[in-house]
């Protein structure tokens, strides 16, 4: 199996440890790609939309964004591992989900998100895990992702994992080990129902808007190409 895993802390800590004892839980064999945000990607989204306009590609942040959104491409499992900051996912994460939004079904999806499973790990002082769970799976859902699992570890002694109890420890390993069994023997992903009803409907948004333009945009014209929408441009005069 094909594995991509995005940290989005350059610590290794806690963060680091439950997710190295995930991907071991998984057993060997796993071709496993990982980056760190923010080494793996020092830049946030500056807003130009020129990814938008023209293609991701031009991106001034393309060097960086386009391996890894390759890498996800070609992977069978995607994980994504993140603390919680303010009771949300990091800024690191989050500027990786804002490069990777042109990607979702309203602007140029790709099919193959359409088949990958994906893992969000989280872990915080307490039980405050949904925020930061949900930015990732949001986005992950707008790019077509259908089987996404989560699992948010409560520290709850503190945020240094080697100064938690040993008891802790093992309680840790022991949910994370089950969790990673879980994901193993879980069912072979495919597109599902809120799936195809998204784009089902950014399908109709863009064959509408694409009936309008002389000119067709960056975007419809990714979904001709796709053979996702008929080519019907307006004629002038």
């Amino acid at each position: 199996m094909k594995i991509t895993v995005i940290t989005g802390t350059k610590q290794k800590g806690c963060t680091y440890r439950i997710k190295e004892i995930f991907l071991n839980a998984l057993g060997t064999g796993h071709e496993i790609t990982q980056y760190y945000l923010p080494n793996d990607l020092p830049d946030f989204c500056s807003g130009c939309k020129v990814c938008f306009l023209k293609d991701e590609n031009l991106c001034p942040h393309a060097s960086h964004v386009v391996p890894i959104w390759n890498s996800l491409l070609e992977s069978d499992l995607l994980v994504f591992a993140s603390p919680v900051y303010a009771l949300r996912t990091t800024a690191q994460m989050k500027s990786l989900l804002d490069h990777l939004c042109v990607h979702w079904m309203v602007h140029r999806p790709d099919e193959r998100m359409f088949y990958k499973k994906a893992v969000i790990l989280t872990n915080a002082v307490g039980p405050f895990q949904k925020g930061a769970q949900s930015d990732i799976a949001t986005s992950l859902r707008w790019l077509g992702v259908t089987q996404i699992r989560t699992l948010g570890i409560g520290l709850m002694e503190g945020i240094i994992f080697d100064q938690l109890s040993d008891k802790r420890q093992k309680a840790i390993t022991r949910k994370t080990v089950k969790f990673a069994k879980k994901i193993n023997h879980s069912s072979p992903p495919h597109k599902g129902l809120k799936v195809r009803a998204l784009f089902a409907l950014c399908r109709l948004l863009h064959q509408q808007a694409a009936r309008k333009e002389t000119t067709l945009s960056a975007d419809n014209r990714y979904w001709v190409e796709k053979g996702f929408i008929k080519p019907s441009i307006k004629k002038q005069g």
